[in-house]
């Protein structure tokens, strides 16, 4: 079984510390929701894990499998079994999105598969996510919608077939409809053994997604780490309660953190509609 384990974690970019000491495992099989107030860390913790060269680690590491890849580049990385489907995921002019997704699939096996095999794979994973199939033929995500660009990013997971996949807000620009084919597929990926480290804004995708765990990052730590209970909690009552129970004092305080759910925003009247 996979395990990603990172250590003592400790992060700057541009001479400023983002994560100060972050501790956390993530098993195959596992779906552990990531929660916090904007600004505290959260997305440079996946970029970090992803070998993002703008961050530098100063102290820390990151294992998978036993193995420190704390100084791997990201290609290696993805090859040793990470995912990570980017926030904001960009447009590649003049790159075939079918090219790309071969090259990349084919960059993780000793055969390589042949035309015909990866257009059936490739055929059956976009009939999953429910994308029309001439998205293929278009440059990488160029014109893409928001959604188009997210159900993308899963068609990414289900071809690389990752040990442990990281989200950063896929559900954002998605609707109601397309928020649910992609729970879809992350709780049939959970299934066959499949790591999930997931950001979200909205209690809706969690929900859908049923995670295993959930973990609270605040001033760029590991503050939580416990059952689901903590996501509705932190949906109801947002995050004060990490300062008057834990003593902890939240920076870059919202102006209410009792109106500040999952992910800094008012996700319950998100969420009612």
């Amino acid at each position: 079984m996979a395990i990603l384990k990172i250590k003592n974690l400790h992060v700057a970019v541009d001479g400023k510390e983002i994560l100060k000491g972050v501790n956390v495992e993530i098993s195959e099989g596992e779906t552990v929701a990531l929660l916090g107030p904007n600004g505290h860390g959260k997305s440079t913790l996946l970029n970090v894990i992803m070998g993002h060269p703008r961050y530098q680690i100063t102290e820390g590491s990151i294992y998978l499998d036993d193995v420190d890849i704390t100084n791997y580049s990201t290609d290696e990385r993805a090859k040793a079994g990470l995912f990570l489907a980017l926030q904001t995921p960009p447009e590649v002019p003049g790159v075939i999105n079918s090219d790309f997704l071969r090259a990349a699939v084919n960059s993780r096996r000793e055969n390589h598969l042949s035309t015909y095999k990866f257009y059936k794979l490739l055929d059956s994973a976009i009939k999953e996510v429910k994308m029309p199939f001439d998205l293929a033929t278009r440059s990488l995500n160029e014109g893409f919608s928001g959604g188009e660009k997210k159900r993308n990013e899963i068609l990414q997971l289900i071809l690389l077939e990752p040990k442990i996949a990281m989200l950063d807000e896929i559900d954002s620009g998605l609707d109601v409809d397309a928020m649910q084919i992609v729970a879809d597929v992350i709780r049939k990926e959970k299934e066959k053994g499949r790591g999930f480290l997931v950001i979200s804004h909205y209690a809706r995708l969690f929900d859908l997604i049923q995670p295993t765990r959930a973990i609270v990052m605040i001033n760029g730590r590991i503050v939580l780490d416990g059952g689901i209970d903590l996501i509705k909690r932190i949906d109801q009552h947002g995050y004060e309660f990490i300062k008057t129970e834990l003593g902890i004092n939240i920076e870059k305080e919202e102006p209410n953190m009792n109106s500040v759910s999952i992910g800094s925003c008012a996700v319950r009247e998100v969420t009612k509609k």
